[in-house]
């Protein structure tokens, strides 16, 4: 779908937009700002996966441990309390601890071959949480009157679609509709983002052919069997290699779909109006 000239772009009465982009360079923030505008709806992929999708795989998890507990599970037997998620679009831990992190058993860690089912479980997800994007268009505007809608999409949008592949089905059908725009960071951001994840490393999704790779390469490095790795020091290093890794793949996305904003940008937008514009000077 040819993007729209700028000047349509300005004066359209309904505006949708996807951004996608690296975790913690602004995508949920802007698309908190929109929302919070009242003239926006706010489609969380993220949210919409650990709901919708896996909300019961999370719960279960929950349960699971609990059930070790002997007071808990006396409760849960007999139907006496209720155990489930508290998501939110700005606290998505609940999914990402049902993720987890594959390694030693007495960190935490869960067997490669659970940690792996877990991640295509996640894939399925994400996959049917983005087709959902358009059908929640035409409910944003059936149900509650919004013309403007923002898809806010998790950082491996880049790992379930082919961003390579100009008729791949899903971002063809899902441009039809929005317009995908690329927040992208500079060197200084990916080191701050390394900083960040190696303070707080926390459970992602990765494409499988790169993590069974990542995973050989660790265990060929550090000569560790499997249940003996350090869950967070193998999460920490493979981080940097998925920032390398989804870089050219989000560049591929906007250059078939869509545009590019910096993140330097996106920090200075601070409404609608200046937001609409900056979105109109990449089209032009």
């Amino acid at each position: 779908m040819p993007l729209p000239p700028a000047h349509d772009w300005t004066t359209a009465s309904a505006r949708r937009v996807l951004l996608f982009g690296m975790s913690g360079l602004g995508k949920t923030h802007l698309s908190n700002m929109l929302r919070e505008t009242g003239d926006w709806f706010h489609y969380s992929v993220d949210y919409r996966i650990g709901t919708r999708y896996m909300g019961e795989y999370i719960a279960d998890n929950f349960k699971r441990e609990a059930m070790r507990v002997p007071l808990l599970r006396e409760l849960l037997l007999t139907d006496s309390v209720y155990i489930t998620s508290n998501i939110t679009f700005d606290n998505l831990a609940p999914l990402s601890t049902y993720l987890g992190k594959p390694g030693d058993p007495d960190k935490g860690g869960l067997p490669f071959d659970e940690y792996m089912r877990r991640q295509d479980q996640h894939r399925a997800a994400e996959i049917a949480a983005l087709q959902d994007t358009v059908p929640f268009i035409a409910r944003a505007e059936d149900l509650y009157g919004y013309h403007n809608f923002v898809c806010d999409t998790g950082g491996s949008i880049c790992e379930v679609i082919d961003p390579f592949d100009p008729d791949d089905p899903l971002m063809g059908e899902l441009a039809e509709h929005v317009l995908p725009v690329w927040i992208e960071g500079s060197d200084a951001h990916t080191a701050e983002l390394v900083r960040r994840f190696d303070r707080a490393p926390k459970p992602m999704y990765y494409q499988p052919d790169f993590l069974r790779a990542a995973w050989a390469d660790y265990l060929a490095q550090t000569g560790l069997p499997e249940d003996a790795v350090d869950p967070d020091a193998f999460v920490r290093w493979t981080y940097a290699r998925a920032l390398a890794h989804r870089e050219p793949r989000y560049r591929a996305m906007a250059e078939t779909w869509g545009v590019t904003v910096t993140a330097e940008e996106v920090a200075h937008v601070t409404d609608c109006d200046s937001f609409t514009a900056l979105i109109a000077t990449k089209l032009d």
